[in-house]
């Protein structure tokens, strides 16, 4: 019997990883580092950069899970969210987004590069307007 609750010891270091673009948003790529594979689904971490040159549509949308926090490593973005307005968050700033809130990605740098944790790892999105 495990003492690790269903989860696996993982370790990703940035020089092994590659970014994708087969993400949620088109004008990110996206670096996984395993956390989803080592805890079965529960948890989801991974690195999203700016697509130099790209813009954000800002699209409303919401999500469908427990837990997502942001944390911000480098350059910025700008996150508009329903009731709490436009907020700029640059490197080492850091949002809890709960379950469900109404939200937008309004523009961000061309070397914006932030940290996304989510539970579980795979949700549902959701475009939706503002009330």
């Amino acid at each position: 019997m495990s003492l690790w609750k269903n989860q696996s010891f993982t370790i990703a270091h940035a020089d092994d990883g590659k970014f994708e673009g087969a993400g949620l948003r088109p004008f990110f790529e996206y670096r996984l580092l395993g956390i989803a594979e080592a805890t079965k689904g529960a948890y989801g971490a991974h690195v999203i950069r700016a697509v130099p040159g790209m813009e954000s549509p800002g699209t409303w949308h919401t999500h469908d899970l427990e837990f997502q926090m942001v944390y911000v490593t480098q350059g910025w973005v700008v996150f508009e969210y329903e009731g709490q307005g436009e907020h700029t968050l640059r490197s080492g700033s850091c949002v809890l987004q709960p379950p469900g809130i109404k939200h937008r990605e309004v523009r961000h740098s061309d070397d914006m590069e932030l940290l996304e944790i989510t539970s579980p790892a795979a949700f549902e999105t959701t475009e939706t307007v503002a009330s």
